[in-house]
């Protein structure tokens, strides 16, 4: 038996959102230890990291994980004792055993939710936590709530293969990280009971619709500034490539000159963080080819002195999306056709697609794209838990189904 299976599932819902809550608290005692850890780690800013915080713990409500649960399984219940399902048989939802969840190095905390919802489906959980210790941290409050936990939930810190643990000893392993890690993870964990979420990419489109008006193109422009310049755009949902259509009542040129403002605006709220000389090198060469591009009269380029924001505007085709910290490609399409055929030239996989508003010709692109989710430009680096991340399910994946047929 694992160490959570004798405790009632609303029990365990109830530890997990009371713990969640008490880290929403930005004088939270715990939290405010971690902040400048986190900031060393991660080199984001303190208000980004601040903003990470909130909204990862903000998010993981007993509200949140009972719909969460309830729309996967039936019902909160079938984890305690078989229950009666509708057009199917009795059947009881266990665990699945012990799982084991990789952090990746940028998102901060990314690991929880997998975390905490392997720990409402009854199993044991050990994370790899990342310099910092946050998961480790969280977890004592988490013990304090519900003393079952100190042994349910555990959390370390390994680097090499001569300390990490034995993967192969884990029921299910959930990892985070670039696409040959998680590649070397899935050779050594074998099929069926690795569940990986990999590098992909966000992108925003904008219809010639939405640019009906300066107080909505202004809006759509804070928006994508936000998603633009959280985390410095490491993370699979910040913005990468905007499309904006041409022929509307705001044009793209003067878009991108509301779009180059808000970020402005945006970096007072969430400034820059730490560089390295390189990063500062790749960046401001690529603002000095696009400014080399626009004074031969192809595309324009809106940045600062210090480069520390970079928005192109019409860069080559044949060119993909730079993956540099808030910078981002904006192409002029003429329909969501001339997005899909660039996101396909280049093999980009896409996470999420922002958009103002979801009409059938954006639900086609981002279905077409093989987006998992679309969201409203500002709302991308805030996914809420009851979504479905990577596409994939919550916590399904952390049970194993027992049918009673003879009761």
């Amino acid at each position: 038996m694992t160490a959570l299976q004798g405790v009632a599932s609303r029990r365990i819902v109830a530890a997990v959102a009371d713990a969640a809550a008490r880290w929403t608290d930005a004088d939270f005692p715990p939290r405010v230890r971690l902040l400048d850890p986190i900031v060393e780690r991660t080199g984001y800013s303190l208000p980004v990291v601040e903003y990470a915080l909130d909204q990862l713990f903000g998010s993981i409500t007993r509200a949140a994980l009972e719909a969460t649960i309830e729309s996967e399984l039936g019902s909160l219940d079938v984890l305690d004792a078989p229950q009666t399902r509708s057009g199917r048989t009795r059947a009881l939802a266990l665990p699945i055993g012990s799982v084991c969840v990789i952090s990746s190095r940028t998102t901060i905390g990314v690991s929880i939710v997998p975390a905490v919802l392997a720990l409402c489906a009854k199993c044991d959980v050990l994370v790899k936590d990342r310099e910092d210790g946050l998961v480790r941290t969280f977890f004592a409050t988490l013990s304090e709530e519900l003393d079952a936990c100190a042994s349910a939930a555990r959390a370390e810190q390994w680097e090499s293969e001569s300390d990490a643990v034995e993967l192969q000893a884990f029921d299910a392993v959930v990892a985070f990280g670039s696409d040959a890690t998680l590649a070397s993870i899935a050779r050594t964990v074998g099929p069926g009971r690795f569940i990986g979420f990999g590098s992909k990419a966000t992108v925003g489109y904008v219809s010639r619709e939405a640019l009906r008006g300066e107080a909505e193109a202004r809006a759509i422009a804070d928006g994508a500034a936000r998603d633009l310049v959280l985390y410095e755009s490491e993370g699979c949902l910040s913005l990468h490539a905007l499309f904006v259509e041409e022929g509307g009542a705001i044009g793209v040129p003067a878009f991108c000159e509301m779009l180059a403002a808000a970020v402005e605006r945006a970096e007072v709220e969430f400034p820059p963080g730490q560089r390295d000389a390189h990063v500062n090198s790749r960046v401001a060469s690529a603002r000095n080819l696009a400014a080399f591009r626009s004074a031969t009269g192809s595309g324009a380029v809106f940045s600062n002195e210090r480069a520390t924001y970079l928005a192109v505007l019409d860069p080559p085709q044949s060119e993909p999306p730079a993956f540099l910290p808030r910078a981002l490609a904006v192409r002029s399409v003429g329909s969501t056709a001339d997005a899909l055929a660039y996101l396909r030239r280049h093999a980009v996989p896409i996470e999420a697609v922002a958009a103002a508003a979801t009409d059938d010709a954006l639900l086609a692109f981002a279905i077409d794209a093989g987006a998992n989710r679309i969201a409203r430009f500002g709302e991308l680096q805030r996914p809420p838990l009851e979504g479905n991340h990577g596409g994939r399910a919550r916590i399904a994946d952390f049970v194993r189904w027992l049918s009673v047929e003879n009761a």
